[in-house]
């Protein structure tokens, strides 16, 4: 009876196997460009630079830092916006230099080439 799947041998052709050590590579260099991210500081301002937003590439605020001069009691919903505005630059700041340096560990791929 013959076998199914597997390679002859039981070992992987040389280009395999090089393939494999290359996706291992990767994803070592995905982990700890992951780690880096995590204790990288984004900065984002609104308002002129009246409200100021800090958060770290795994996404969580870190600070958020007002003028005086914003915090208005008869405008809050300014301020309020003023903030979201901030936090969602600097999100996507984050988005930017995660991605950024995710296409240069993948050299633009799109994926394997199968």
């Amino acid at each position: 009876m013959a076998k199914r799947g597997g390679f002859p041998g039981g070992q992987m052709p040389g280009n395999m196997n090089n393939l494999m050590k290359q996706a291992q590579k990767m994803q070592k260099q995905m982990e700890q460009q992951a780690k880096e991210m995590e204790e990288m500081e984004f900065a984002a301002t609104a308002g002129g630079g009246a409200v100021e937003v800090t958060v770290n590439g795994s996404k969580e605020v870190l600070k958020v830092k007002l003028d005086e001069e914003v915090v208005d009691p008869d405008d809050v919903e300014m301020l309020e916006d003023l903030i979201v505005a901030a936090v969602n630059e600097a999100l996507r700041k984050v988005d930017e230099k995660n991605n950024e340096a995710m296409s240069k560990l993948t050299g633009g791929l799109g994926g394997f080439p199968f």
